[in-house]
C-alpha cells in the first residue's frame, strides 16, 4: 500500500514537471549584485503561479522547500538555498511584496510569510519565504518592497499598511 502511494505521488510530480516544461528558468545570479541591503536566514517555502497558492512551480528545482538565506541587493533579491539551486529575482521583474499566512502546503500564523510577486519569463509567480526569526520579517519586507516600482508601503494580508 505504501509503495503504491509513493508511486502515485511520483507519477503526479512527473506529470507536473511535464506540464510545466514551458516555464523558463530563473535568471542566473549576476556576478556583481552590489552591496547587501538586508540579509536574513529562513526557509524558502515555494514558488506558485501568482494568485494561486496551490499551483506549485516544480520545474528548475523551484518545487523544493529548503533552508535559505535571503539577501536583498540593489540588483534584486537572492534566495541562496541549501541543497537546491539558488533563485535570483531581478529588481526589474519584482512587482510587489506582501505578507501571507501560507502557500503550497505550508501554513503558518497570519502574515507569517513574506511573498514576492515577480515575472519569471512570461509567467507571474509568487515566491514565499519564512524568516527564521519573526523580528526579521518587517526588515525583509521593507527592504524588498523598496525595490518594487510601486512606492506604496507594504501591506499585510488584510490590505492594511504594515507597521
Amino acid at each position: 500500500m505504501i509503495a503504491l502511494i509513493v508511486a502515485l505521488i511520483a507519477l503526479g510530480w512527473r506529470g507536473r514537471l511535464r506540464r510545466q516544461s514551458g516555464i523558463g528558468a530563473p535568471p542566473a545570479t549576476p556576478s556583481d549584485l552590489g552591496p547587501v541591503l538586508y540579509e536574513t536566514e529562513g526557509q524558502y517555502v515555494a514558488t506558485t503561479t501568482a494568485g494561486d497558492w496551490l499551483d506549485r512551480v516544480a520545474v528548475h528545482g523551484m518545487g523544493i522547500r529548503s533552508n535559505a538565506v535571503a539577501t536583498v541587493h540593489p540588483e534584486g533579491v537572492l534566495l541562496a538555498r541549501a541543497g537546491a539551486p539558488d533563485i535570483f529575482i531581478p529588481r526589474e521583474d519584482l512587482d510587489s511584496v506582501r505578507l501571507e499566512g501560507g502557500m503550497a502546503g505550508k501554513f503558518v500564523e497570519k502574515d507569517g510569510l513574506v511573498v514576492l510577486t515577480w515575472r519569471l519569463t512570461d509567467k507571474r509567480v509568487d515566491t514565499g519565504f519564512r524568516t527564521r526569526h519573526a523580528a526579521h520579517k518587517p526588515q525583509l519586507l521593507a527592504a524588498a518592497a523598496a525595490l518594487t516600482p510601486d512606492t506604496t508601503p507594504p501591506q499585510d494580508s488584510t490590505g492594511r499598511e504594515f507597521q
